[in-house]
């Protein structure tokens, strides 16, 4: 007897739908052919042990399943209930008149219950595509795939709950979720709070353009000066997620592994990798490439902290996603693409003891160990970095005051606004959304200087040495700036401050 059932194959962030063609006739042998991969060839065990665990049997005759199509790579244990379903259809064990209605995926523990797996979101965006009426898969996974309408999604245990249903015995509620009541939860009290910090105005009035253009930053200071403490609190005054901002984070996630029972993402991600990190690991690859961590921070914050101490290789392979906001990945029979937009907040001390020109230090470096300290971050690495801020400890008086800083929450509610104003400016623009995104053109047309604001920035470029890299991004950090004013135009003060934000191109610095 011939039974299709249907699963399905992810790649990159789309899901592909897979005929299982399971045929059972005379003879011996267990034949699955349509390029799977180890683990599931592996599934014929883990198969056997759940039917017999549930009452039921792998038949004794020649068993040939093609996954189609049969040209295409599949991968993972989340085929098996797939398979397993469709062995009992085909042998008469259970009925299945409606097998063709559904998607079926899960991994298989030996008793029969269900594994996660990878993928949920993806899969069930397909399936509503192409018309299918339902979806079964393990329940952890049940809420990422509830957040699709118009899907019965059915979370189960174990088999022998799919099997029921099949067989008209048991029902199965599908999940429900109701995607905006999910979405526009209270997002009111950060886990991080910028009233935690004290003194640092400077740095927070920094931190708060930065989050209101998009900019990517790098903080410059010595141990214990506070620049991850900073950066930690940076995701809770970047503006809300839209919707589709949200579906499209959720689905990386997805995809990765890493949504832990978690519906829909309404906050921005913060990544945090360590230096030890491998170019792979960061930009995302491997055999069956896999999201790296610049996509796991699609529509949040990367932070690298100590910057130079990641391999030079690593930093480098960031610099086209940087520009390009995705990031493509080659393989010899397939190409994947991930999202990859996403602000860079790097940390670095000045020098290689971290008290550079600290004159109550009594360790120094010397030129040379400095030059080789520095020169670990290439200048196109640090063309992309649109503000540079020199980060100072906090002074005891400061530290030891009880009066509270300004919130998250009251910052957010000027970040959103200047976003508005940017959503609204380039509303007619695919790929442009907030300041930072501005290329040559743009900046020509929408930061137009007067006089007085041109010998402003003249007389900075010529006696604080700035190089030529600094003038666009001067030109568009001082845009934000105006943004949030509200300014129409950008004026002097606007440029002079900056000005201020680009420590690194200063003479002296990486010269």
């Amino acid at each position: 007897m011939l039974v299709k059932v249907f699963g399905s194959a992810v790649f990159g962030v789309e899901a592909t739908t897979i005929t299982v063609e399971v045929n059972i006739d005379k003879g011996v042998g267990y034949h699955l052919v349509g390029l799977p991969d180890n683990a599931i060839k592996e599934s014929s065990y883990r198969i056997a042990a759940a039917l017999k665990n549930n009452g039921y049997s792998l038949p004794v005759k020649k068993i040939t399943i093609n996954m189609a199509p049969a040209d295409l790579r599949k991968e993972g244990s989340a085929y098996d209930l797939t398979l397993a379903i469709g062995i009992l259809i085909a042998s008469s064990q259970i009925k299945g008149d409606d097998i063709d209605k559904y998607i079926i995926m899960g991994e298989l523990s030996l008793d029969g219950s269900l594994q996660p797996i990878r993928g949920a979101l993806p899969i069930a965006i397909k399936a509503k595509e192409e018309g299918f009426k339902g979806f079964f898969l393990p329940i952890q996974n049940v809420k990422e795939a509830a957040i699709v309408t118009g899907l019965d999604v059915y979370g189960v245990e174990n088999i022998q709950e799919v099997i029921d249903f099949l067989e008209g015995k048991g029902t199965i509620e599908p999940t429900i979720i109701d995607t905006r009541a999910e979405f526009y939860k209270t997002l009111d009290f950060p886990e991080f709070d910028f009233s935690d910090v004290k003194g640092q105005e400077s740095i927070k009035r920094c931190m708060e353009i930065a989050a209101a253009g998009g900019h990517n930053i790098i903080l410059i200071g010595p141990p214990g000066a506070g620049k991850t403490m900073l950066a930690k609190r940076l995701p809770s005054i970047l503006p809300p997620m839209t919707l589709r901002e949200a579906l499209e984070t959720t689905k990386i996630h997805s995809v990765a592994g890493k949504l832990k029972e978690a519906g829909l993402m309404n906050q921005r991600p913060f990544r945090s990798p360590h230096h030890t990190i491998s170019n792979v690991a960061l930009v995302g690859g491997g055999s069956y490439p896999q999201p790296g961590e610049i996509s796991m921070a699609h529509n949040g914050v990367l932070f690298l902290d100590e910057l130079p101490e990641f391999k030079r290789d690593v930093l480098e392979v960031m610099r086209q996603p940087l520009e390009d906001r995705e990031v493509t990945i080659s393989r010899a029979k397939f190409t994947v693409t991930y999202p990859s937009s996403f602000m860079l907040v790097a940390s670095m001390n000045p020098s290689p003891s971290g008290f550079f020109n600290d004159p109550d230090s009594p360790q120094t470096s010397s030129p040379h160990e400095m030059q080789r300290y520095l020169s670990k971050i290439s200048g196109p690495l640090l063309d992309r970095i649109d503000i540079h801020i020199e980060v100072t400890p906090v002074p005891f008086e400061k530290l030891s005051e009880d009066q509270k800083a300004e919130s998250s929450v009251e910052i957010r509610k000027r970040v959103t606004a200047a976003r508005e104003i940017q959503t609204e400016r380039f509303v007619q623009m695919e790929n442009i959304h907030y300041n930072a995104q501005m290329n040559t053109k743009h900046i020509r047309e929408y930061c137009a200087l007067d006089d007085v604001s041109k010998q402003l920035l003249k007389t900075a470029m010529e006696r604080l040495n700035l190089s030529a890299r600094a003038y666009d991004r001067i030109l568009k950090v001082a845009r934000t700036i105006a943004d949030l004013e509200a300014a129409p135009k950008v004026i002097s003060s606007h440029i002079a401050e900056a000005i201020q934000y680009r420590s690194l191109d200063r003479d002296g610095w990486l010269g």
